[in-house]
């Protein structure tokens, strides 16, 4: 079994009489672990998961870790500086979708993400409504 973290936004407060609903974000499933997509391409992933500023981070350390230390060193730091990136990866996206207004709301033990939607409906529709 993996655990999800389901993220969502408080739902809109209704419009003036008349208007249609304001529409939410849907939630968000992060699953809860090590990613060893984060782990292999590390800025990468950070970037295309819009982590800007860790991206950033990890690459400023990789690159001062290779200019500034010995060879010898910086074959054991760069890599792990990789897989901290991937035990940091995910927690750092939660902490993303938090800042941007989209804390955990529940929590889904499922073995893939497909039941995890499943499971996630039949305990809180109420987050899942928002759903496209």
């Amino acid at each position: 079994m993996r655990l999800f973290t389901v993220h969502a936004e408080a739902p809109p407060p209704p419009g003036p009489e008349g208007w249609p609903e304001p529409k939410s974000r849907p939630p968000v499933l992060v699953k809860e672990g090590f990613s060893f997509w984060a782990a292999v391409l590390g800025p990468i992933w950070l970037l295309a998961n819009r982590l800007w500023w860790e991206a950033l981070a990890m690459l400023a350390l990789v690159i001062a870790a290779g200019l500034l230390l010995p060879e010898a060193w910086a074959s054991v730091v760069i890599p792990a500086l990789h897989v901290l990136a991937g035990f940091e990866a995910r927690d750092r996206l939660r902490a993303r979708l938090a800042r941007r207004g989209q804390p955990m709301a529940a929590v889904v033990a499922a073995p893939d993400r497909e039941i995890a939607w499943f499971r996630l409906m039949q305990q809180r529709p109420d987050l899942v409504r928002t759903a496209p």
